[in-house]
């Protein structure tokens, strides 16, 4: 759980008013790479001894796995009953980028869960987006769904959602006035302290490219296609079907474009099995938890920079996640439109009757309403650990 120990360093920075950024623990050098905002709230992480951290994070972790698949059915409108929630979880422990999240103690988990849960909750809900605010400014990545929120047409959600990462903003800035302008001017930018992307354990796009070309620093190669990816991604998601659609193609654009993708950052993949059970699909379902399980990544040779050496057969093995997300951009936007159609969710099931009834009675209102880290350690990095 080395990540655990770094987000435990970040909190005693905080409380000892050391400098946040400075600093590198355990034996890989693991520097701090959140916003100070991340780093305040890891400041309950120092108040327990490190081993009943890790529990903590263990059964925290496993805890939250059951959540999201709990939301990942709310989203799709599934049944679950308790027996099947239990099943479930045990089975995707099994998932790597959940066995990962686990093993090197990370907050994946709780970012979906944060995010899934104020995406789910019934349109006009009070303070709907303050959770997903809160969770891009723990780490910016979520971000992307704000954009999909205004995209969608969900102005006042992505208002609040805004708000709410500003106002994370300003209490870092607040109480770490120092770290952050630190961060926000200069340690945003470093990338390469994230740590390597040209290693396995990163699976975005600049990850899949850096190894194909053998480039550790690939530049307009991963840019170019990042951006069109980006501006494709979330094209697709304002046009999708159904709100499951727009949320995993947002998430699979995020996943993508991001300089690093760790595999645990992944995780994604729970509500992504969902959907496609949801959808009627078992053998596309089947085909997804094996790629999500078979650890073909940690399979090839990957000491030192032999990431960087693979031949062109071994690259689709060391890419897995990432051509899956490739193929999920057009594959949620039409092949899973055919057939049945996915069940929105209730929330917006209720709002579509209530509409219909109000046409069927004459009523006509058109007030704008109708009008949203187990893999191999290596060269002083461990795979997927403390490079959030």
């Amino acid at each position: 759980m080395a990540d655990a120990l770094v987000y435990r360093a970040e909190g005693a920075a905080v409380a000892d008013g050391s400098d946040l950024y400075g600093f590198a623990i355990t034996e890989w050098d693991l520097p701090a790479t959140y916003p100070p905002f991340a780093a305040i709230l890891f400041v309950p992480t120092t108040w327990l001894p490190v081993p009943a951290l890790k529990l903590t994070f263990l059964i925290g972790n496993i805890a939250l796995l059951a959540l999201l698949i709990h939301l990942s059915c709310r989203l799709t409108t599934t049944p679950t009953r308790r027996t099947t929630l239990l099943t479930a979880t045990a089975a995707a422990l099994w998932l790597e980028p959940v066995f990962q999240t686990i093993l090197f103690g990370q907050i994946n988990l709780a970012l979906a869960c944060l995010i899934l849960w104020d995406l789910t909750r019934p349109p006009g809900a009070p303070g709907k987006g303050v959770a997903l605010g809160i969770a891009a400014g723990i780490k910016l990545t979520p971000a992307i769904f704000i954009a999909y929120l205004f995209l969608r047409g969900r102005v006042r959600e992505g208002c609040t959602a805004l708000a709410a990462f500003t106002g994370t903003v300003a209490l870092g800035a607040l109480v770490l006035p120092a770290a952050s302008a630190d961060y926000w001017t200069h340690r945003l930018f470093e990338t390469g302290r994230v740590g390597k992307a040209w290693i396995v354990d990163n699976q975005s796009l600049q990850g899949l490219i850096a190894r194909a070309l053998h480039d550790p620093a690939p530049g307009p190669a991963w840019a170019i296609p990042a951006a069109l990816t980006a501006a494709l991604g979330l094209w697709l998601a304002r046009r999708a079907k159904s709100e499951p659609r727009g949320i995993l193609l947002t998430a699979a654009t995020a996943l993508l474009i991001s300089p690093i993708s760790w595999s645990h950052h992944w995780v994604w993949c729970v509500p992504l099995l969902t959907l496609l059970m949801a959808e009627g699909r078992p053998r596309l379902t089947a085909a997804v938890a094996t790629l999500f399980t078979a650890r073909t990544l940690w399979l090839l040779p990957h000491q030192g920079d032999l990431d960087l050496h693979l031949p062109w057969w071994q690259q689709p093995l060391a890419s897995p996640y990432v051509l899956l997300g490739v193929a999920l951009l057009p594959m949620l936007s039409t092949y899973l439109s055919t057939g049945t159609e996915a069940r929105a969710p209730r929330a917006e099931v209720d709002s579509l009757h209530g509409h219909r009834a109000a046409n069927r009675d004459g009523a006509g209102n058109r007030d704008g309403a109708g009008n949203r880290d187990g893999a191999a350690i290596r060269d002083g990095a461990a795979g997927g650990v403390g490079r959030p």
